[in-house]
């Protein structure tokens, strides 16, 4: 299991599909990144595995800087990896396959800011299983990649028949993500490199305006001119959330997943300490 600093090579550049090959961890980041989670009492769900946590700071498109503990720690990720759904739909509307009918639009839309199990059920039939495996598996994505211990997966939809797919072949998770493979997603949704520049910015779209509030949403709720593109997933002591951030001239990706009872607390004090820490003096 990978320690409380997962640290990657100079090739995370490459590996978050930044254009610009020098990117590294952070250290100063990752050491910001680690003192706001022992302010929060998170270190012992860190160092057991039950807390992780990726940061990338895309403010300097230059430059941008990451921070990840426990990364590629692959956890139950609820309802967040209904955005493998999303991708895959909008996958098959650029080759033609589906319709972006505005019947298919409000059922992701329910699906993303609502979290709508039905509308993901009824998505994940639509596109099919076997699609979203392919998709999530592709070299074009390695959104699961095996060599990293994993990543995001949908094996199985959200409450109706034959929903079942089949769980991961790693953890044997039916819903499951690393922060690795999660910040990745939505660094390539920053860059306009999800399927192609005009269905990643429908898909922005999609992930804007968050119907629910809580963990990074409430979290980042009280700062003026936030903009989010989120999604989060809850069930039992599961908590977790992904988003792009941008304020204020400042862009950065938040990913955390987390197995505690008080789970959706800490994602709301992470994101705004996350805030802080991005922005500098700007929200303190």
């Amino acid at each position: 299991m990978p320690g409380w600093f997962a640290v990657l090579p100079l090739a995370f550049g490459a590996l978050l599909n930044i254009d610009s090959s020098q990117v590294a961890s952070d250290s100063q980041l990752t050491i910001e990144l680690s003192q706001l989670l022992e302010r929060l009492h998170a270190d012992s769900q860190v160092k057991q595995g039950h807390v992780a946590v990726s940061v990338v700071d895309l403010t300097d498109p230059e430059s941008p800087r990451y921070a990840g503990i426990n990364d590629q720690v692959m956890m139950y990720a609820a309802s967040l990896p209904k955005i493998a759904i999303l991708l895959t739909g909008f996958e098959e509307i650029r080759t033609g396959e589906l319709q972006y009918t505005p019947a298919v639009r409000d059922t992701f839309t329910r699906m993303v800011r609502y979290s709508s199990n039905a509308d993901a059920s009824k998505a994940a039939h639509l596109v099919g299983f076997g699609r979203i495996e392919e998709t999530l598996m592709s070299p074009k994505y390695r959104f699961y990649d095996p060599s990293k211990n994993g990543g995001i997966w949908l094996g199985k939809a959200y409450g109706g028949p034959g929903d079942y797919w089949r769980t991961d072949p790693l953890h044997h998770l039916s819903h499951g993500a690393t922060t690795l493979q999660l910040a990745r997603f939505f660094t390539m949704l920053a860059e306009d490199k999800l399927v192609d520049p005009e269905h990643c910015r429908q898909m922005k779209e999609v992930l804007s305006k968050p119907g629910i509030n809580h963990k990074f949403v409430k979290g980042l709720s009280g700062i003026p001119g936030v903009t989010i593109y989120r999604k989060s997933g809850t069930w039992r002591d599961w908590h977790s959330d992904a988003a792009l951030v941008e304020w204020n001239g400042h862009r950065y990706v938040l990913a955390a997943l987390t197995e505690d009872p008080s789970g959706g607390k800490l994602l709301e004090q992470l994101a705004f300490g996350v805030h802080q820490i991005i922005c500098h003096s700007e929200t303190r």
